[in-house]
């Protein structure tokens, strides 16, 4: 998921009539949430980053293998994009499958 702000409308109290110019500031940041839960549990990983992409993704794949209860396995529900798919991940084999 990715949070951020852009600015919209700049408004500013003038007098009726007047025009005074004010210039919008168009700068914004993001940071993209990671998460996994597991509802049996109660337990859960989470990372914000300012980024999405495979690194990211290793961070992410990373915090839920030490999140996962020995012996257990995690599923993970994806869509296609490049960085969930790369060959360049390394997924720990003991917990996904």
């Amino acid at each position: 998921m990715r949070l951020g702000q852009k600015n919209g409308i700049v408004r500013q109290w003038a007098r009726r009539g007047s025009r005074p110019r004010q210039p919008a500031d168009q700068r914004y940041e993001s940071a993209y949430l990671f998460g996994a839960i597991c509802p049996a549990r109660g337990t859960g990983a989470a990372l914000a980053l300012p980024y999405a992409d495979t690194e990211a993704m290793q961070l992410h794949l990373e915090e839920i293998s030490r999140a996962v209860a020995r012996g257990a396995h995690a599923v993970l529900l994806l869509d296609r994009a490049g960085w969930h798919t790369t060959a360049h991940l390394v997924v720990p084999k003991c917990v996904f499958h």
